[in-house]
């Protein structure tokens, strides 16, 4: 089911350029090349099948119209050996704390703008910084509980930050599920393989909840609290939810009381400790912020204020993963931390800038472009893969305002097996790895790896027609390598 796989000029996280297994993908390897394609087609369809009993699912959006679809899960895993995670984990954690620290002096002594490491217009004309929360301190000083960092490879093989998701990233009980269901319907997989496991992980999520209390408070109480059944993410948040032992809550379950918010219970009501919200910021309270939205809490934010509750994710913490201050990360971790970036950023241009802005629109056509607003593969353009009139509607876009903008070159994402029937085709993929802050800052071992299905497309969305694989972080190296 090889013969007809294409390596291409890009990195292949399975094959070596002779076409060989890399070590530690060699027992896998040599187990998909003695399976029966029609046993391996039946098992694949009874995954599938297994996601959508589970009501795994996710809303692709298309023409104004949502349609729920289960998520595509595709049975050849990523595998990071244990050198290479170490290393890895090691430039997360020092990103994160650069980006944490970021956030807090943003909203309290801004020294970094201070300073001209990052222009100050940057922060104040973003739509995601807000100046209802500025100078509230928080809980070990932690504007970050969860964070989504998007890491790809390029054609090197050398692991940059695509992306930083710090106010609601989701997927992780994707995660958990492609896992399950990888185990239930794949378990010989893993007979040489050391995995690390994920079964210790919801108890690391609801301790870094618990350390963000207010006061220290031992015991508190910690509820989610989303939107609805209608959202497209609703699926993670009751997983979530279940798996860490917390309330899962809408905006109507919450009341503000003195300044302290209170939880609708049988029994009356309940204080609430931390709020692990789900909803953007502007629909949080209707009294701070979208004075329609029926999905938060009127007074949530003065209460917060008050210190008498914990919303984690921080509020306005979408200034630090905005696209345009992506450029800005391996600043700040050199301004705070006194350190080199471990992992990199991919080349980014700023078209605020006339220099960098004359050099993008003449080479649109090699460029990836994208709204600093816009997310989820959404409203950017790909220049090797538009057309001429998509390119000059877009140039059109980027000349009404460039400053909300930013380009960069075309990443060769590595790639990896999938799945195809009667064969296996290389296909894009990414990674979305979990970080957790609170006590201390821990890193999920794995992560989500999304793949782009459609042969030749680099856009690995789920939304936009991509799908999930396991992600397997070894212990040691495999058995027989």
């Amino acid at each position: 089911m090889f013969n007809s796989y294409k390596l291409g000029e890009f990195f292949d996280e399975m094959l070596q350029k002779d076409r060989l297994p890399r070590d530690y993908c060699r027992p896998f390897h040599e187990r998909l090349n003695v399976v029966d394609s029609r046993d391996l087609q039946e098992r694949y369809e009874l995954a599938q099948s297994d996601f959508l009993r589970q009501g795994i699912t996710f809303t692709v959006y298309s023409e104004n119209e949502g349609m729920e679809r289960t998520m595509p899960f595709d049975f050849v895993p990523k595998i990071i050996p244990p050198d290479e995670w170490a290393e890895l984990e090691r430039g997360l954690m020092q990103r994160f704390d650069a980006l944490n620290a970021f956030l807090d002096d943003v909203y309290h002594e801004q020294q970094i703008l201070k300073d001209g490491v990052i222009p100050r217009d940057l922060i104040v004309n973003c739509q995601h910084f807000f100046e209802q929360v500025a100078g509230i301190d928080l809980p070990r000083r932690q504007h970050i509980f969860m964070a989504g960092i998007d890491l790809i490879r390029d054609d090197t093989g050398e692991y940059r930050v695509l992306e930083d998701n710090l106010r609601n990233p989701s997927g992780l009980s994707y995660v958990f599920q492609n896992r399950y269901v990888m185990r239930k319907v794949y378990p010989e997989f893993f007979n040489q393989y050391s995995v690390q496991s994920l079964e210790q992980q919801f108890s690391y999520l609801h301790s870094s909840m618990a350390s963000l209390a207010p006061q220290n408070k031992s015991n508190p109480t910690i509820v989610l609290l989303t939107p609805g059944i209608h959202n497209s993410a609703y699926y993670d948040h009751s997983y979530i939810a279940q798996r860490s032992g917390v309330e899962l809550v809408e905006g109507r379950d919450l009341v503000v009381r003195d300044r302290e918010v209170f939880m609708k219970t049988a029994r009356g009501l309940k204080q609430v400790d931390v709020i692990y919200r789900r909803i953007d910021d502007e629909f949080l309270d209707p009294l701070e912020f979208r004075e329609d939205s029926l999905l938060g809490v009127p007074g949530l934010v003065d209460a917060y204020r008050a210190g008498n509750v914990s919303i984690i994710n921080g509020i306005g913490n979408g200034v630090a993963d905005d696209k345009a201050i992506y450029h800005f990360v391996p600043d700040m971790i050199r301004y705070y931390l006194n350190e080199e970036p471990l992992v990199k950023n991919v080349k980014t241009y700023l078209l605020r800038y006339e220099d960098q802005l004359e050099y993008v629109l003449d080479h649109l056509s090699e460029l990836v472009v994208k709204h600093t607003n816009a997310s989820g593969g959404y409203n950017m353009l790909i220049g090797p893969h538009a057309s001429e009139e998509e390119i000059e509607a877009y140039r059109k876009q980027i000349l009404k305002n460039p400053s909300e903008f930013i380009a960069q070159p075309t990443i060769k994402l590595s790639r990896l097996p999938a799945f195809k029937g009667d064969r296996f085709a290389a296909c894009h993929i990414d990674l979305r790895v979990f970080i957790f802050g609170g006590e201390k800052t821990h890193v999920f071992p794995g992560g989500l790896t999304r793949v782009a299905l459609k042969e030749g497309s680099l856009v690995v969305n789920s939304s936009q027609g991509g799908g999930a694989k396991d992600t397997w972080v070894l212990e040691e190296s495999p058995v027989n390598v």
